[in-house]
């Protein structure tokens, strides 16, 4: 075929125009330093110890170690702190935030908040979750969620739930109890689970929603009653319990989630690659098995699938906080 060397000449000033826009493409700072990643230790910000989050990023923390060739440390910081510190680091996936539910619902709890939980945080998995029982103090006549329910209604106002903390889970998911029954109970706030659950056991407060690793113990040695689990579906870590919502509350769910994030403007390689190693150690059979034990499930889902359960926490508990006026300790 025949070319005129104008013609010619324009082919090749656009090749060398593509080969260039391709070469800077590849040597921009983003890309260069997502194809090094990791070249230098690696930052998990967490709560201080005694927590999900921090036990969870002490497993996760010296697998990712050993897959990605670098050291993988915990830093642990004051819980209030821990996503503002987080929102502050580059976005270059060397510092990430492994965090609850609380970081993206507490623009509906707290005013003038520092972060952005969409715009400053980009998801990296779900980790590990854990229901809640609905565990009542055995003397009160109840033995069944429709028959709480019923002495609710029966006596609007009179029966006290205990929660540690406003906002929580633990909180949120006896105000979800509240709202998809139609009853009114009142929220008892403490500065920590054990008091709470002292006052339960003694009868002085009524009912309370706790995690299932904390709330099992005393429902085994009697000390407390279990209703149901929180959970859609049945759970391991409360064995034989029903969930409220084959228990007359259809569609009931609310679980304490924690996920690993880091930040937005990550390079999507980066993230990739954090996924792929953390799903990898988060599903093998002897880490599930080592988190049951722990009194959570872990899980593992994809940086697309934890954004949209993130956006699906923020719409139906956001409507539930709200309309409950809840505001955050």
């Amino acid at each position: 075929m025949w070319v005129s060397s104008k013609g010619a000449t324009r082919d090749r000033r656009a090749g060398i125009a593509g080969v260039v826009i391709i070469a800077a493409t590849l040597c921009s700072p983003e890309i260069a330093s997502s194809q090094h990643y990791p070249s230098r230790p690696i930052r998990i910000i967490a709560a201080p110890p005694g927590g999900n989050g921090d036990f969870t990023a002490r497993l996760i923390a010296p697998a990712l170690a050993e897959s990605l060739g670098q050291p993988v440390i915990v830093e642990n910081r004051p819980t209030a702190a821990v996503a503002e510190i987080a929102s502050r680091a580059p976005a270059d996936g060397y510092s990430l935030l492994i965090n609850a539910s609380v970081l993206w619902l507490a623009p509906f709890m707290k005013v003038n908040l520092a972060y952005d939980p969409i715009r400053d945080f980009a998801p990296i998995t779900l980790a590990v979750k854990s229901p809640h029982l609905l565990v009542v103090n055995p003397a009160l006549p109840v033995t069944s969620v429709q028959e709480l329910i019923a002495l609710a209604k029966a006596q609007p106002g009179k029966l006290n739930y205990a929660a540690s903390g406003s906002g929580t889970s633990v909180h949120l998911s006896a105000e979800l109890f509240n709202a998809m029954a139609g009853v009114r109970t009142v929220y008892i706030a403490y500065k920590g689970s054990g008091p709470a659950f002292n006052d339960v056991i003694s009868g002085q407060i009524q009912f309370m929603f706790p995690v299932a690793a904390a709330g099992m113990p005393h429902v085994k040695s009697g000390r407390l009653r279990a209703l149901a689990v929180t959970s859609l579906k049945p759970t391991e870590l409360a064995p034989g319990l029903n969930t409220l919502a084959s228990s007359g509350l259809a569609g009931y769910e609310s679980e304490s989630i924690l996920g690993m994030f880091t930040r937005a403007g990550t390079p999507p390689t980066v993230i990739t690659r954090l996924n792929q190693e953390m799903v990898r150690f988060l599903r093998t059979a002897e880490v599930k098995e080592r988190f049951l034990h722990a009194g959570v499930e872990s899980v593992g889902s994809s940086p697309a699938e934890f954004a949209i359960t993130i956006k699906s926490e923020m719409s139906r508990m956001g409507r539930l906080i709200k309309a409950a006026g809840i505001r955050a300790d």
